[in-house]
């Protein structure tokens, strides 16, 4: 499983704590959890916590299709006097064709359902927020996890603190498990080097 900045191996890095707020004379300081009325509860700061709701459909379609078809024939008539007379019609005849036809399809869909819980790791003047974290879950049969990262505009963030997925700009998420499902839906090495070395 790929690591990017906040994940180690299969572990989300802890966030620090957010430094002390500078003395500025003001009753409510932001750093010191102060949320203004009109955004209620929403998670606006560091550490804060966000659940993204995966709806993510993606299906896509391709077909092509060729075809080609030549045909061509000569034929002449020999004289019936002469040295040309001992050819027939059918020897100075020809006839030629040529036929051509082609289609391909393709398709693709995937689809993923579900939450899961991030944390704010940065948040930025302009109003996004950058948010990570993931899910692992251990079965009888093996594991499996959820890595998400993004970036968020805190205006989208509804009450409930959630956010579809289909709302996050550069959103990566990894699915990904382990254990003997997994194992037994893979070739083994033997098959791929055959499939590898087969011409067909």
């Amino acid at each position: 499983m790929s690591a990017e900045p906040g994940f180690v191996g299969a572990v989300a890095d802890p966030l620090p704590a957010p430094p002390p707020a500078a003395a500025n004379g003001a009753i409510f300081q932001q750093a010191s959890g102060y949320a203004a009325l009109t955004s209620g509860m929403r998670a606006s700061m560091k550490g804060d916590i966000i659940t993204i709701l995966l709806v993510e459909n993606t299906s896509a379609s391709k077909s092509n299709s060729a075809s080609k078809d030549r045909g061509g024939s000569i034929s002449l008539n020999p004289p019936t006097t002469g040295l040309l007379s001992l050819f027939s019609p059918s020897d100075v005849a020809t006839s030629g064709s040529q036929n051509f036809s082609g289609t391909g399809n393709a398709s693709q869909s995937n689809s993923l359902q579900g939450q899961v819980s991030v944390t704010v790791a940065e948040s930025y003047a302009n109003g996004t927020m950058l948010v990570r974290g993931q899910k692992m879950t251990s079965l009888n049969r093996g594991d499996e996890h959820v890595q998400f990262s993004g970036l968020i505009r805190a205006i989208d963030v509804s009450s409930d603190n959630t956010i579809p997925s289909t709302k996050v700009a550069n959103a990566r998420i990894i699915y990904g498990g382990s254990g003997e499902i997994a194992s037994a839906s893979k070739q083994g090495w033997l098959q791929k080097f055959f499939s590898f070395i087969s011409p067909f």
